[in-house]
């Protein structure tokens, strides 16, 4: 994927986002403990694992200069709130690889540059894998924008960027004109998806923390993909990413039997984390440019999605144990808590939606984790994003059998990413011959089940999916049915159920509440007309109240959210009220003692 942000967000009535210098690492830092599994060779390879992103060439990166001359690079990106990894001798933060042969390689990210948590207390920095990252995004995505505008407007700014480039004071004329046609054709695509999807006033931005990390799949699938060529454009399917959400942990998340806030996707075994993962790296940069050939969809062509990486990185994800709280506990007082966690919803305990209980039991019988898809009183907005539509442009009339309903010339974004995941996955694994599936689960060619003689490829399927991928039906669809639905037989879904997960680790989390409104566990064990209005985002901790310090100086940004007379603006604190009339405050101290130690 090529994409990028627009210009940094100024003062707006809401929120004031800008990007300060980076401040220089705490010392020492503290790797904390996540368990015997978790090793330094893992952490490591969960570091830099490649998954197929591709999001800007190497050695362009490096030539850029920020705003103020500096290279681009400076700081290893330390200045949006990414983490040094010394490993990487060329200078990418922790979540940035660079793939390919030497000389040309490609840098993308992987799934640790959003969920690699640190975090200061007393001078220290303590790091949590796996872990809701703390980083500025948009900022990122946004400066890298300006940067390549800047260079591509006249040939006097263009050339000290391709004398960097090709390593050369007096560049060949070709070559540079060639590189001129290669930055203009990645800009018109990067920069077309960031004028059109980066929220401007009056939408708030998402600040540090937080992303709207579904508005943002649906931006790039659907418009960078599906349409005709040299551009593949489709201006109308990017809207504005105005939804953003926190990141969610990453421990115990392989055990969940539903995944993502609204619960939209099935979850618990091998296959449905590569359809997540899959997901997840369309996303952030990878390349998916499918292309009809004849009357069938090649889902593979030009995809740059690297299985084998994406397979390997759920096997480190699974290996990663909740972090341990590595201050003083007060053990008699967390014994308190224990049992009021483990009272009823009714008597303010949290046990019956947030405790570890069966949940589905998934193909090869693996047994996952319930987490229940509750309304709660929460912000419903990102339910709007759930039922967006979008021309599907080359993917028109595509489909699984028994998995996916054709795809209609205009449908639901969520239809067509569960298109193109379990197209790729499908193609991937049954042209590949994966391990995974028996000689006769290897389909023959066949279109007769395709209507109109569009469907999925058929060198490579033959009717329903084979029982090792026959989950992934639910991989993607709107809440509340078994598979994407066809556009016109759907009702909307209800909206603002969003999914109760187990709470080990929760400590690390914050900010809480899926829009990441509250920042602190004990503001949210207040009414919601209680709870804080406004707060800063950044890495300093707060032990006492768990979660978000007050004050903070990596980041010049305040959130200001809204009360209950506005669950839909996509920053309401309301909900979750559990616990805030039932429990005194001796027994919310003691709630909090519990919520340590798990």
């Amino acid at each position: 994927m090529r994409m990028t942000f627009a210009l940094l967000l100024s003062l707006t009535v809401f929120a004031h986002v800008s990007v300060g210098q980076a401040l220089a690492q705490p010392t020492p830092v503290v790797q904390v403990n996540q368990g015997p599994n978790w090793t330094p060779a893992l952490r490591s390879d969960f570091y830099s694992r490649d998954q197929g992103s591709k999001m800007i060439p190497l050695n362009w990166l490096r030539a850029l200069k920020q705003a103020n001359g500096q290279p681009f690079m400076a700081d290893s990106l330390g200045r949006y709130g990414y983490l040094p990894n010394p490993a990487n001798s060329n200078g990418l933060p922790v979540g940035f690889t660079a793939s390919g042969p030497t000389g040309a390689q490609t840098v993308g990210m992987t799934c640790s540059a959003c969920h690699t948590r640190q975090i200061n207390v007393a001078g220290k920095a303590y790091r949590i894998d796996g872990g809701p990252a703390i980083v500025d995004f948009q900022s990122l995505l946004s400066d890298l924008d300006v940067a390549v505008g800047n260079i591509v407007t006249s040939d006097e700014t263009f050339a000290p960027f391709a004398a960097a480039v090709l390593g050369s004071a007096a560049p060949d004329p070709a070559d540079v004109s060639a590189l001129r046609r290669d930055v203009d054709a990645w800009y018109l695509r990067y920069h077309t998806l960031i004028t059109r999807a980066l929220p401007k006033p009056p939408a708030r931005p998402w600040g540090p923390a937080r992303v709207d990390a579904v508005g943002m799949i649906f931006n790039r699938l659907t418009g960078l993909d599906l349409g005709p060529p040299p551009s593949l454009l489709i201006l109308d399917n990017i809207k504005i990413a105005d939804v953003p959400v926190r990141y969610p942990f990453l421990w115990n998340a392989p055990k969940q039997d539903q995944t993502q806030w609204p619960g939209f996707a099935d979850n618990g075994n091998d296959i449905l984390a590569l359809g997540r993962n899959l997901g997840e790296v369309f996303g952030v940069f990878a390349v998916f440019e499918p292309k009809k050939e004849g009357f069938v969809i090649n889902f593979l062509n030009n995809n740059s999605a690297n299985f084998d990486g994406l397979g390997k990185v759920e096997d480190l994800i699974k290996q990663i144990g909740p972090p341990k709280w590595p201050w003083p506990v007060s053990t008699s007082l967390a014994a308190q808590g224990k049992a009021i966690f483990e009272r009823s919803a009714a008597q303010g305990g949290c046990a019956e939606c947030h405790g570890i209980r069966p949940g589905k039991v998934r193909f090869f019988l693996q047994q996952t984790w319930a987490t229940p898809i509750q309304n709660v009183g929460t912000d419903t907005r990102q339910y709007d994003l759930l039922i967006r539509t979008a021309k599907t442009g080359v993917l028109q009339g595509a489909y699984i059998p028994l998995a996916t309903q054709p795809l209609k010339e205009t449908d639901f974004a969520i239809s067509i990413l569960a298109t193109a995941v379990l197209g790729s996955i499908a193609e991937h694994v049954l042209s590949t011959g994966g391990t995974t599936l028996s000689a006769t689960e290897r389909a023959a060619p066949n279109a007769a089940n395709a209507p109109n003689g569009e469907a999925f490829r058929p060198a490579q399927l033959s009717g329903p999916l084979p029982p090792a991928l026959r989950d992934l039906q639910g991989a993607f669809r709107l809440p509340g049915t078994a598979m994407p639905t066809a556009l016109a037989e759907a009702a909307a879904p209800q909206k603002g159920a969003y999914e109760a997960r187990v709470m080990q680790g929760i400590w690390a989390a914050a900010p809480y509440l899926h829009n990441g409104s509250v920042p602190t566990l004990a503001e949210l064990l207040k009414p919601a007309s209680e709870r804080v209005k406004k707060f800063k985002i950044g890495p300093a901790y707060d032990t006492t109240n768990i979660g978000l310090a007050e004050q903070q100086t990596q980041f010049n940004y305040e959130l200001e959210t809204t009360d209950c007379s506005d669950r839909n603006s996509g920053n309401s604190r309301c909900g979750h009220e559990f616990g805030t009339t039932q429990l005194n405050a001796a027994e919310k101290r003691a709630q909090l003692e519990y919520l340590k130690t798990l």
